[in-house]
Parts: C-alpha cells; sequence; structure tokens
C-alpha cells in the first residue's frame, strides 16, 4: 500500500512538474511568435488556464500539510493535549468550510459551461473550451483537500497531533518532554535541597 501511495505521490509530481515546463515552453513561444512572427493571442490564454491547474493540483495532491505556512506560536506554547484539541478543531473546521461551500461552488462552476476560452481550443475537436473544464480542478481540490483534513482527524485521535518542525528536527516535544528554564521544576527543587 506504501509502495502504492509513493507511486500516486511521483505521478501526481510529475503531472504538475509537466505543467509547469508546458508554461515555460509556452512563455519562450509567446516571445519567439511576438518578436520574430505574428504574435499568437491562444499563448497568453494556455498559460493562464495552466497555472489555474498547476496551483490547484498541486495543492491537492504534491503539496503536503506541513508544507502550508502557519501562523502557529500558541499552537507551540501549548501542551500536546491541548494542541491536540486545536489540531481536530482546526481539521473539522476546514472539513466543514469545504463542504459547506461545494455545492455552491458546484453551482457556480457548472453555470460556467456556457462560457467559452477565447482563442483556446480543444486540439481533438477544435471547439473552444468551455470554462467549466477549465475551473473544474477547483471542485477536484475542494474534495481532496476535504478528504485529507478528515483523514487527518482520524489520524490525530489516532496517533497524536502532526509533528511541529522544531520537533521533527530536535526529536522531542519541546513543549513536554524538555523542562523550560524560568519555571523551577521539582527535580530542581530536590536537587539543592539535597546540596544543603
Amino acid at each position: 500500500m506504501r509502495n502504492l501511495f509513493k507511486g500516486f505521490s511521483r505521478l501526481t509530481e510529475a503531472i504538475a512538474g509537466g505543467m509547469l515546463a508546458a508554461i515555460f515552453i509556452i512563455f519562450l513561444l509567446q516571445i519567439i511568435l511576438r518578436y520574430f512572427f505574428t504574435p499568437a493571442g491562444w499563448t497568453l490564454e494556455l498559460i493562464g488556464i495552466l497555472w489555474v491547474w498547476v496551483i490547484f493540483f498541486s495543492c491537492a495532491f504534491v503539496v503536503h500539510e506541513r508544507d502550508h505556512v502557519k501562523f502557529d506560536i500558541i499552537y507551540l506554547s501549548v501542551p500536546t493535549k491541548v494542541r491536540m484539541v486545536f489540531a481536530i478543531i482546526g481539521s473539522l473546521a476546514v472539513v466543514a468550510g469545504v463542504l459547506y461551500s461545494f455545492l455552491p461552488t458546484w453551482d457556480y462552476i457548472d453555470w460556467m459551461k456556457i462560457r467559452k476560452t477565447s482563442t483556446v481550443r480543444n486540439p481533438f475537436t477544435g471547439n473552444k473550451i468551455p470554462l467549466r473544464d477549465v475551473f473544474s480542478i477547483y471542485l477536484v481540490f475542494m474534495a481532496v483537500v476535504a478528504g485529507r483534513y478528515a483523514w487527518l482527524v482520524f489520524d490525530i485521535v489516532r496517533n497524536g497531533p502532526p509533528k511541529t518542525e522544531l520537533e521533527l528536527v530536535v526529536g522531542f516535544n519541546v513543549v513536554d518532554d524538555h523542562p523550560r528554564v524560568d519555571v523551577p521544576h521539582e527535580d530542581n527543587d530536590k536537587d539543592q535541597e539535597t546540596t544543603k
């Protein structure tokens, strides 16, 4: 099962990398066409479409939860049990927010089928692409994020809160496992009594 997840992760990274490479190549083509031949409007629109797909596809499948920027000053200063509550509440809030907005988002994206791309055409049919197809990746993103954070709740209950960067580097929980210097501990008091 682990090999399956690893293979899927590598595949998604390759797809995201391929889209970024396509954006770069199309951008170079756009420059060449503009300065040496006739400018082509489809290059700009295709870059925009690919950029939307790279962002939401990568955030759904490539970027891990630990890679997101977080404001975690309070989270890092509390014991593990409180962190667990914070992490569960935060994850459930993400799931609830995504699920609450899923149907209205689907309704709007489905409505966009009446609008089509200006210059980019489907290479197989020659028809302009409905904007519903362009922005459908956002629905995939929403579904995957809801699923990932629902799984995270289960994982937090089973294994505790996710480790912070500091815990991964240092190897232990700084708040619970390491005594603070500015707070007197029982061990320190006992040591002082025995030396007297």
